[in-house]
């Protein structure tokens, strides 16, 4: 198997144009045409793990977090992102980040947080817009549901969780085949009318090329019609942090004490609390004290984050709860969930989960 096979599935579950504009997912390291031995999946894709996946065969690390943020402009080894780059290359071993693009899917990070802590009516807290398009095309009419078909295979017509949606209206066509054309109805040189179906459907942006090259390719006609146009519409499927509910009204400190269970927690930042029960749970894996308005305009309860700064804690206003469970903690669960996504599509092959702890906050206690 290449290298290019496993990236083909990740750009899939978490394509690329869905990261931030500061990341930097994607191939860092390696080539995609290599043959692959073995996967290492890792928060963090630091020496100690590049050292470990050498030690077990493996020539991929696909790691969460991005080894290399900013330009390098030297690699002489004098810190440890150059170093774990060094080592790296001298040992023919790929490096993969998922960063961003992953934490914006609605089946990612998040999602993986919210399943530890039993939330249900998940919805994405912050989505993206700038994320769809819609597809005008002309069709005769006989042959409108093939090409329905095609456009909804390719992924095109999903809102939600209703699928193989578009609007279809009928009406009349014309065109004048001019010289040296093969017009699939009329004739050259005369004017045609055709009853044809105007077919609108919306789909993501990333799939553009996918989905009109179907179209075009299952359509009869030699020229086709069409129109591609960008929409200002929030999408769903994509964006920052999540919010659910919990089953039943929980009690602050019991939920506190539940967190700490579900993630392995030895303490918990938070402000006051606020003497009233919990039920609505906002969440974002990481830095996420970006989204605290989010949250309080959702209606949360609590806010599960990270890397809250002090003056930051006060955003909470005594409208809801912040807790900050620390960045490693909060994400620890994503090499689970690479391994999961791996081994379902290659479940014969080397996918490993890393054994190198790569947390560099510890807590004396």
């Amino acid at each position: 198997m290449k290298i290019a096979e496993v990236i083909q599935l990740l750009e899939q579950t978490a394509p690329p144009s869905y990261q931030e504009s500061y990341d930097n997912a994607g191939l860092l390291t390696g080539n995609a045409g290599w043959d692959c031995t073995g996967i290492i999946c890792s928060l963090d894709a630091t020496e100690d793990v590049i050292l470990e996946a050498k030690s077990k065969g493996c020539n991929l690390v696909v790691s969460h977090h991005p080894i290399i943020f900013g330009g390098l402009k030297k690699i002489t080894g004098k810190n440890y992102v150059e170093k774990t780059v060094i080592t790296a290359i001298k040992n023919d071993i790929a490096i993969y980040a998922i960063h961003t693009n992953l934490d914006n899917v609605i089946n990612g990070v998040n999602d993986k947080m919210a399943d530890k802590l039993g939330l249900i009516n998940k919805e994405i807290l912050a989505p993206k817009s700038n994320q769809l398009m819609k597809l005008f095309t002309f069709v005769p009419t006989e042959h409108a549901a093939k090409v329905r078909t095609a456009i909804f295979e390719s992924g095109g017509g999903n809102i939600g969780n209703y699928s193989e949606c578009s609007f279809n209206a009928e009406g009349t066509g014309t065109f004048k085949a001019g010289d040296g054309t093969d017009p699939f109805v009329g004739k050259v040189g005369i004017q045609h009318h055709e009853r044809e179906v105007k077919i609108e459907t919306i789909f993501p942006a990333y799939l553009q090329h996918k989905i009109v090259s179907a179209m075009i390719k299952a359509h009869p006609y030699e020229e086709v019609a069409y129109d591609v146009v960008a929409l200002a519409n929030e999408f769903q499927q994509v964006g920052s942090g999540l919010v659910g509910e919990l089953p039943e009204w929980v009690e602050e400190s019991t939920f506190l004490a539940q967190i700490k269970t579900a993630f392995g927690l030895s303490v918990i930042r938070h402000t006051p609390l606020l003497a009233k029960k919990i039920k609505k749970v906002a969440l974002c894996g990481g830095a996420g004290s970006f989204l605290t308005a989010r949250a309080i305009a959702s209606g949360a309860d609590i806010y599960i984050t990270a890397d809250v700064k002090y003056h930051e804690f006060f955003d909470a206003d005594g409208r809801l709860v912040i807790a900050d469970i620390g960045h490693w903690e909060s994400e620890q669960f994503t090499i689970d969930l690479l391994f999961d996504i791996l081994k379902a599509k290659f479940p014969t092959f080397a996918v490993l989960k890393t054994e190198v702890k790569t947390n560099p906050v510890n807590y004396y206690k």
